[in-house]
């Protein structure tokens, strides 16, 4: 852990201040929209925009990198993200705001693989396991803090768009002033999604409705706290909530992924995501139980995102699953740029600020359906012959997909290498 943090502290720092950034940025667009008078439609594209932007800059940033290196990618993108915090409210227009987005999105999955491909030449065979808790753990860290200070100053002014613009500035200044190595940069090439799909349609399926459910939760949960009525300290507890949920569940979620059948597994975390999606749908005037909810909605879904991609890497060879990992961050950020488009569309008829849940509860439903039916007609992998599960959020790139696609593999012919000298008895 402290050879992790010796070497990566200044990248993991600058994550955390990016973090908070990303997710000041998201909450407040939903409570500033409101304000300005956007209805809730017009706010879904504007949500939908990020993962737009995302999706293209998750597939772009490789070939950027290559030509300019680490550093200028880093530096120029980072100064875009400050720059678009600060015309958000200079020019309070629809049009404006998704196009800002869609950059937003866009730069922020550039510097993710940035930082993620220096985070494993940080990464060894020794810490990779350290490297990859310790940074899903700043992710997420980064978010439920940015929650806390949206309560510093009124939503309708500068000041809370000055706040994450100053911050994703500070950012990239340890990151380019460590005396880390620039690492070289190689990503595997996808599979095609068709080989994806014949190997594993569960994991296909399942990452497209979770895409879905985390868009959702990450764009248009700020929509409904402001539709449904609640003071902006309401709101980001609610958001916040949402993350707590998913690092509190992850790990014991992967415990057992480790010991049952993992199709069963994703029925029964399905289960647990529908009722809580419900639960806020009919209950969500009670705050308290709202954030229920929300912690089971958000402990469920990002656990799920890790065991879809278990359960696929248990179809696949070792030297296919790296290739695997592009396929299937594809596949999820097709569901994301759909869910807060049909959220707002939902969320905008006689259901109001239900449609919210609703939504979220019809994919998880889906999902339930979907692995009952794959779990009567599909190969069975026993237990005892799964790769190992390793916590991972949708936030991530491929570089840190590939990154906890080696560990795993390490894992589990480490595993085999102790069960085979163990002496018989």
């Amino acid at each position: 852990m402290f050879q992790v943090l010796g070497s990566a502290w200044a990248l993991l720092f600058g994550m955390f201040l990016l973090m908070i950034g990303n997710g000041m940025q998201g909450t407040l667009l939903g409570i500033r929209g409101q304000i300005e008078g956007f209805d809730t439609f017009a706010m879904s594209i504007v949500m939908s925009a990020y993962f737009l932007g995302f999706l293209g800059g998750s597939r772009l940033a490789p070939g950027m990198i290559r030509r300019v290196g680490h550093v200028r990618v880093f530096a120029a993108l980072a100064s875009a993200i400050s720059a678009v915090m600060i015309l958000y409210p200079s020019y309070p227009n629809v049009i404006v705001w998704a196009l800002g987005r869609v950059l937003i999105g866009f730069c922020f999955s550039a510097v993710y693989v940035t930082a993620e491909s220096w985070l494993n030449n940080a990464a060894d065979n020794s810490n990779r396991g350290q490297a990859l808790s310790l940074y899903m753990i700043v992710q997420t860290l980064g978010i439920v803090a940015s929650q806390a200070l949206l309560v510093t100053a009124d939503p309708s002014g500068f000041i809370l768009f000055v706040i994450p613009s100053i911050l994703v500035s500070l950012a990239i200044t340890p990151i380019l002033l460590s005396i880390s190595p620039t690492p070289a940069f190689a990503t595997t090439k996808p599979m095609s999604l068709r080989q994806l799909m014949a190997f594993s349609p569960l994991g296909c399926v399942g990452m497209f409705l979770l895409g879905g459910v985390f868009s959702a939760q990450f764009g248009m949960a700020p929509v409904y706290g402001a539709e449904a009525g609640l003071s902006v300290a309401q709101i980001s507890t609610f958001v916040a909530t949402f993350f707590v949920g998913a690092v509190v569940l992850q790990y014991p979620i992967g415990w057992m992924s480790d010991r049952i059948d993992r199709r069963f597994l994703v029925i029964a975390v399905s289960i647990v995501g529908f009722g809580g999606s419900m639960l806020g749908m009919v209950l969500g005037d009670v705050f308290w139980l709202l954030l229920l909810s929300a912690f089971v909605v958000g402990g469920m879904a990002n656990p799920l995102y890790s065991l879809l991609i278990a359960h696929t890497n248990d179809f696949l060879e070792h030297e296919d699953m790296a290739a695997a990992s592009g396929g299937l961050i594809f596949i999820n950020g097709l569901g994301a740029i759909l869910g807060p488009i049909i959220t707002g569309w939902m969320m905008g008829t006689a259901l109001g600020p239900g449609g919210f849940y609703l939504f979220t509860g019809v994919l998880f439903a889906a999902l339930i359906f979907y692995a009952g039916y794959r779990s009567t007609v599909g190969e069975t992998v026993p237990v005892d012959e799964t790769g190992s599960y390793v916590p991972m959020g949708p936030t991530r790139t491929t570089i840190s997909l590939e990154l906890a696609q080696e560990y795993a593999i390490e894992t589990e012919l480490e595993e085999m290498e102790e069960d085979e000298t163990a002496p018989a008895t």
